[in-house]
């Protein structure tokens, strides 16, 4: 295993710095972007990204034979095919625009990259995800296409703060308890983004024990904190008990479904109303208003097309089965159509400007199935947030019901989750269900992500 020189880490974070810099500056315009001109835009870049996956590409040149790409209009999107995630990774070597960049040699990359951030071929990010899922994926760009997926998340927090001036000296300080590892794409951007401008990235993993956690926040101070939801809730407990003593100006969970219970428990802890942000590392950023629960989507960056089990179009209001991405400015590892398992509702365009707004309603793949018999997670989250003393759980699927480890604050009666859980399986049709209820001291991580998975089928 390699590590990242100092000099060459340097080098790497004055690069991402200058090129997230100007991307901000740029990104803060298009938050008001009424519907026509976000249309114009995404048409631009559909048929300059088509034109370029098919001249370098093999893949894409045999997919789009025949169509007319100068003339190709957003309306002419659905007779693309889908593409799936195991298409891409079976296909990566022609999918990828530089035909260096083969499945094996970035994936020898991220294997030599799990202690520190580095460019393959002095020029390209290399990310993994899925790894909690069991779904690998491999994801590649530049590192100036990766400072634009930033930027798109980021412009919404950063807004406010640049109309009142200049950013702090030694940039603004941002706390990220997300990723330990690099090759992961909250952990590359604590790494890469700890340069000092215009921000100046705190890496707190996820997977640290709790009370180190805390340490290392209180010694931070920082002026914005982003985490998964499910860590900031314990985090919330601690700010609550005096343990943890910052004073953030905005909170932001990512990562993890943000429950209204845990929406409540974070805003008081911290004084401030959490954001809620939608973030993957195939490109597709959203993030709501403080303490709101619908996310504006960068429309500008994605084409995100809302369907069924049968890729047709949901009416607005209607939860999908799946969402379909177009990444509009990563021309290294062109994604189009790609199906993304996330369930999408589509809500009404706001007043500020086009872009989509929608809330996510967790991922098709958390339901649990026995034999005929759908359980959506509701069922559980249900039972769960008239929980109190509950501050996190993990539900593992068994053969007839269901295994559930609750982090407990206080007194936990057993039994009486266990009924009511049962209760709920019962009514959603399961004959009999065994349930079990067991406190731990914490879930069950991703030892590089540090995400907590919620829901795990069999």
């Amino acid at each position: 295993m390699t590590t990242t020189t100092g000099t060459a880490l340097d080098a790497l974070r004055a690069r991402f710095g200058a090129a997230l810099g100007t991307h901000l500056e740029n990104h803060r315009g298009r938050l008001r972007w009424d519907a026509g001109r976000l249309a114009a835009r995404q048409r631009e870049r559909l048929r300059a990204l088509l034109a370029h996956a098919a001249a370098r590409s093999p893949f894409y040149d045999r997919r789009l034979a025949g169509v007319d790409l100068a003339r190709f209009e957003l309306a002419d999107l659905v007779r693309l095919p889908v593409l799936s995630k195991q298409q891409m990774m079976a296909g990566f070597d022609g999918l990828a625009t530089d035909r260096r960049l083969t499945r094996a040699r970035v994936e020898q990359h991220l294997a030599a990259s799990a202690d520190g951030p580095s460019l393959l071929l002095d020029r390209y990010v290399c990310l993994a995800s899925g790894g909690s899922s069991g779904r690998r994926g491999i994801f590649v760009q530049t590192i100036e296409e990766y400072a634009e997926f930033v930027a798109s998340f980021l412009r919404p927090v950063t807004a406010p703060l640049a109309a009142s001036g200049a950013p702090p000296a030694g940039g603004i300080p941002v706390a990220i308890v997300g990723a330990a590892s690099p090759v992961h794409a909250s952990g590359f951007g604590a790494a890469a983004g700890a340069g000092g401008y215009p921000l100046r990235t705190i890496s707190a993993p996820a997977t640290l024990p709790l009370a180190e956690l805390v340490h290392q926040l209180n010694q931070a101070q920082p002026l914005f904190l982003q985490g998964h939801t499910t860590k900031l809730a314990l985090l919330a407990e601690e700010q609550r008990a005096g343990r943890l003593q910052i004073a953030p100006v905005a909170v932001t969970a990512m990562g993890e479904l943000l429950t209204d219970t845990d929406r409540v428990a974070i805003g008081a802890a911290f004084g401030v109303p959490p954001m809620n942000q939608f973030t993957c590392t195939e490109g597709l950023t959203g993030q709501s208003d403080p303490g709101g629960t619908v996310l504006t989507f960068a429309s500008d960056m994605c084409i995100t097309e809302l369907v069924d089990d049968n890729n047709q179009p949901v009416p607005d209001g209607t939860p999908s089965a799946k969402v379909l991405l177009t990444n509009l400015y990563n021309y290294t590892q062109p994604l189009i159509r790609y199906e993304l398992t996330d369930r999408f509702t589509r809500h009404p365009a706001g007043s500020g400007g086009g872009h989509l707004r929608a809330t996510v309603d967790g991922r098709a793949d958390d339901t649990f199935r026995y034999g005929d018999v759908a359980l959506d997670p509701l069922v559980i989250r249900t039972v769960m947030v008239r929980t109190p003393a509950a501050l996190e759980y993990q539900v593992h699927q068994t053969s007839r019901g269901i295994d559930v480890a609750v982090v407990a604050s206080g007194r936990l009666d057993h039994a009486a989750l266990a009924d009511a859980l049962g209760c709920g399986l019962r009514a959603a049709g399961l004959t009999d269900p065994q349930v079990r209820v067991r406190r731990v001291s914490d879930v069950a991580r991703h030892p590089e992500t540090g995400k907590a998975r919620r829901f795990i089928p069999c």
